[in-house]
């Protein structure tokens, strides 16, 4: 392809919505959030605090931090996500009393730790605020859980009472997340293009939450230095917090039935002019080892391998839809065009997300969670959906359980 050309699909790319990787909800339920209560400015971050019915403060609060994406947290977004649902998590709360405390972060892709800090900030005002003795419901979705958990944990390790009877996780990825090699690979091989996509692949907390991680599209997958690091560090503080009831729970099945998704099979094809020759594949069978080609703008043509590295995208699990994300982006690009014969894969396993198991093994991954000895359960109580679905998703079955086992 011509430079001339080039300079158009850079162009092109810089003038398109950015590439990120994240449960959001669809943007038609994405509507302004009532206002909130209260506001607190927080060190890293804000939180919008919401009575009750018939609270005129605080009294029995809930405390959920916010998820993974790029940039500052968005309380539309948050907001949409968990109150326009099956389930109205957020109107439920507050018409059984429950006051809701939305954590947000200035950045969700800075480091676990450092948005723990502001998680910590949140607890300390809630637990100054609230009069009587009802204690704290404190937790998070998706990476929220494991911020709240390490804050909570931190907390404890320094004698801080954070006066939290319940710590709960809503799909968190305990045990490492899973985006595809293909996806990451495709993410810094179009660099040079927009390096968006790359940066939130290479983020802190990205690095901190992937199971298997590359920097470049050359690399190797392997754990990252910031996710061993992360893990010692909550090692340090006990890796749990241990005043609380731990609660977890899981958007994939905890029977062992996966998702369907088959190894080695493509998800993202390739078919405009600049693209043409792309081919992101789920991880690849045994007995094979292409896991991408990759070809953007210029003619060469790139292979991205993996050996021996177990199916995690079909596994059981919350599922996140990074091909069609990528392909919606790419098609409103001019001149680049997907197919995508695969939209969605396992992102966090239920393994990961009840903490029993993690994801280095087809054994592990499809485990029957419900026959395993009871010594493997990290938390002290735990529910997996009856079918996959998507990451984070609030459903009836959840929700109500969840909300059963609040602090009185």
């Amino acid at each position: 392809m011509s430079e001339p050309a080039e300079r158009d699909v850079i162009a092109a790319f810089e003038g398109a919505a950015p590439i990120a990787l994240a449960a959001t909800p669809p943007k038609e339920l994405v509507v302004p959030a009532p206002h909130p209560d209260d506001t607190w400015q927080l060190p890293g971050g804000i939180a919008w605090v919401y009575y009750g019915e018939g609270n005129s403060g605080l009294v029995r609060p809930v405390l959920m931090a916010d998820g993974f994406n790029s940039g500052p947290s968005s309380l539309d977004e948050l907001w949409a996500g968990l109150q326009g649902s099956a389930c109205p998590l957020i109107g439920e709360l507050r018409r059984r009393g429950r006051d809701v405390v939305l954590i947000g972060f200035d950045e969700r892709s800075a480091s676990v730790l450092d948005n723990a800090s502001t998680a910590t900030e949140a607890v300390r005002r809630a637990a100054a605020e609230r009069p009587g003795r009802t204690r704290l419901a404190v937790g998070g979705f998706s990476m929220g859980g494991l911020v709240t958990r390490y804050a909570l944990a931190r907390m404890e390790t320094e004698g801080i009472d954070h006066q939290a009877g319940v710590y709960f996780s809503y799909d968190s990825p305990h045990n490492g997340a899973h985006i595809p090699l293909s996806l990451q690979a495709f993410a810094h091989y179009i660099r040079r293009l927009d390096s968006r996509f790359s940066d939130q692949m290479n983020s802190p907390a990205a690095q901190q939450q992937l199971w298997r991680h590359i920097e470049d599209w050359s690399d190797k997958p392997g754990v990252s230095p910031l996710r061993t690091q992360f893990l010692d560090e909550l090692e340090r503080v006990g890796g749990w917090p241990r005043i609380p009831r731990i609660l977890a729970v899981a958007n994939g099945t905890g029977d062992g039935t996966g998702n369907g998704i088959e190894p080695g099979t493509t998800a993202v094809k390739g078919k405009g002019l600049a693209i043409t020759g792309t081919d992101l594949r789920t991880m690849p069978p045994e007995g094979d080892s292409l896991a991408a080609t990759l070809r953007v703008v210029t003619a060469q043509r790139n292979d991205v391998l993996a050996e021996n590295l177990p199916d995690v995208a079909g596994a059981p699990g919350g599922t996140l839809e990074s091909f069609r994300i990528l392909a919606d982006v790419l098609n409103k690009i001019i001149g680049l065009g997907v197919d995508t014969p695969v939209e969605d894969h396992c992102f966090v396993p239920s393994v990961s997300a009840v903490a029993v198991r993690g994801l280095d093994t087809h054994q592990d991954l499809y485990a029957d969670i419900a026959s395993l000895p009871p010594d493997e359960a990290q938390v002290d109580d735990s529910l997996c959906a009856t079918r996959n679905e998507r990451h984070t998703k609030v459903t009836e079955e959840l929700c109500t359980w969840l909300l059963d086992r609040l602090p009185d």
